[in-house]
């Protein structure tokens, strides 16, 4: 078990995209050619620390919060209709308070803003995975509104799920792109919200790595699924192409390969690891909420090439079983989730089933030994 340093934490979760440790990297940074981004960077911190502080108490901190209007709320779908988006995206045109201003709405035409638009035709792609593969209408399975806010800040380099919205920042233009660019990013901070609203995995240490590799693990499907990609043709890169091409890196993590990512002057070299043995204990990252994702990630990416064809239509299937079973604790740790994936094979697919074999396979593969529950 390998053990990082102890810095300065903040104690409370904040889902977004990027982990604290790679901004604080770019931040340090005394190269003159990203001194823009190294501010960016120290200000995307700054930014986010009041966000960590005031997500326990269910709350936005009072520089972001505005009078939100009334929702004017669509009613489900009644039964035998297929579910329909209602997309609703705002631009804070620069500014760091949410909602900004409603720019595009559920049927629109494009609006010309490339981040408007990406964000609106990804969070269609994503509802429509959602609903076709595991017949889930919106985030809470009721027909909630998606909600996003794109040009979050100024150069912003982060994206987040706040409790009630997505948000997108631009990037410094340096290291980082805009994030709307990538799908994997947007379905990543959906599924925040499908967690939120089923499994509720805490957002500290081994529960909040899986809350992470949940929403790794259906941006990834979104994006396979977006592309009719099979597993083995699939990149597995979440958030790729919001990194410029002056740094040596492919994407924010890889789900098949993790600790490959990037390796870079600037970034680093992708920290995250691919077994339990070197399970990262740390203070850092809630926990290291976002470099233990890696573990369970690649349990899933193993799995899912295993079997091959698509995805989402068996692996998926069973991590989306789980998640909504009812089952998970809070506080579910890797092994509970681990078994939890066998049980829902066995009870999906059958005990012998090769569904089965392969995700235990895949666990066996990062060190964890699944035993199905009675």
């Amino acid at each position: 078990m390998t053990r990082m340093p102890r810095p300065c934490t903040h104690p409370s979760p904040h889902p977004a995209i990027v982990p604290p440790y790679l901004l604080a990297r770019i931040a340090t940074t005394d190269d003159p050619a990203y001194a823009d981004a190294a501010e960016a960077a120290r200000r995307s911190l700054m930014r986010d620390a009041p966000l960590r502080e005031f997500r326990a108490e269910g709350e936005l901190p009072s520089f972001m919060a505005t009078e939100r209007p009334a929702r004017d709320e669509r009613p489900a779908a009644a039964p035998g209709m297929a579910p329909q988006p209602d997309r609703r995206i705002s631009d804070a045109e620069g500014a760091d308070r949410l909602p900004g201003r409603l720019v595009r709405r559920e049927g629109q035409p494009p609006s010309g803003d490339a981040a408007v638009d990406q964000a609106y035709d990804g969070l269609g792609d994503t509802f429509e995975m959602f609903a076709r593969v595991f017949a889930r209408d919106s985030i809470d399975d009721a027909g909630m509104p998606l909600e996003a806010t794109v040009h979050y800040g100024d150069r912003y380099d982060n994206a987040f799920w706040d409790g009630e919205r997505m948000v997108f920042g631009d990037g410094d233009g340096e290291v980082f792109r805009g994030f709307t660019q990538s799908i994997s990013v947007i379905g990543h901070e959906l599924a925040h919200g499908v967690t939120e609203r089923t499994a509720r995995l805490r957002y500290q240490g081994q529960s909040g790595a899986l809350n992470e590799h949940v929403s790794d693990v259906f941006g990834a499907l979104v994006e396979q699924y977006s592309m009719a990609q099979d597993a083995e043709s699939a990149t597995w890169l979440i958030g790729e192409g919001v990194f410029t091409d002056a740094v040596e890196g492919r994407a924010i993590r890889s789900l098949l390969e993790p600790g490959t990512a990037y390796d870079d002057d600037i970034l680093g070299k992708d920290p995250q690891p691919d077994h339990f043995d070197r399970y990262i204990d740390t203070d850092e990252d809630n926990g290291g909420v976002h470099l233990n994702s890696g573990i369970p990630n690649r349990a899933f990416a193993l799995a899912a090439v295993e079997l091959g064809g698509f995805a989402w239509e068996h692996a998926g299937r069973v991590w989306y079983d789980v998640l909504t079973s009812g089952r998970l604790k809070p506080d579910t740790d890797f092994q509970t989730f681990a078994n939890e994936t066998l049980r829902a094979a066995n009870e999906r697919y059958g005990r012998a089933s090769r569904e089965s074999r392969a995700i235990a396979g895949g666990w066996s593969a990062v060190g964890i030994d699944p035993v199905a529950p009675a």
